[in-house]
């Protein structure tokens, strides 16, 4: 059977299930501030999920297999979005920059993710075979669903 890769299989489902496993896996430090802090400066509000930061590592875990050598500037550019002014035009307005650094260094700590020397941050083998196992399950769990659905 040939192996299956996080590009394989669906995003959304991928990002849900690492950040299941690394919630379940209690390794992630979390800071104290997530309960109050913003994700953005073009938000109003803080987010409703109360793992969002799992959420949020999981999606920068995923970025870093697709796309290595990607660091904090990017990643403000990637969670950005637009910002609302009112009667003004709206404008893109970038993500926390502290957000995307914690997160970073949260994911260090589980040696997923090292710095690249070439600047920025990457994925480490460990990490890759991580994902590799989490997406080759979020596969299984897929085709076995689609299988009881068509059966039915």
């Amino acid at each position: 059977m040939p192996s299956v890769t996080v590009k394989d299989v669906n995003q959304q489902d991928f990002v849900k299930a690492l950040s299941a496993f690394l919630k379940k896996s209690g390794k992630l430090k979390v800071p104290d501030w997530v309960d109050t802090v913003k994700l953005a400066r073009h938000k109003e509000l803080a987010p409703c999920d109360d793992n969002w930061f799992y959420t949020r590592a999981a999606s920068t875990a995923r970025h870093l297999y697709l796309r290595g050598g990607v660091g904090v500037g990017a990643m403000i550019k990637i969670y950005g979005g637009r910002q609302r002014n009112g009667v003004c035009p709206a404008h893109f307005s970038v993500g926390s920059r502290n957000v995307a650094r914690k997160v970073l260094q949260a994911l260090e700590g589980l040696k997923m993710v090292e710095k690249d020397p070439n600047g920025g941050r990457r994925l480490t083998p460990q990490g890759q075979r991580d994902l590799d196992r989490i997406a080759g399950q979020v596969a299984s769990a897929n085709k076995k669903q689609r299988s009881l659905q068509s059966a039915a």
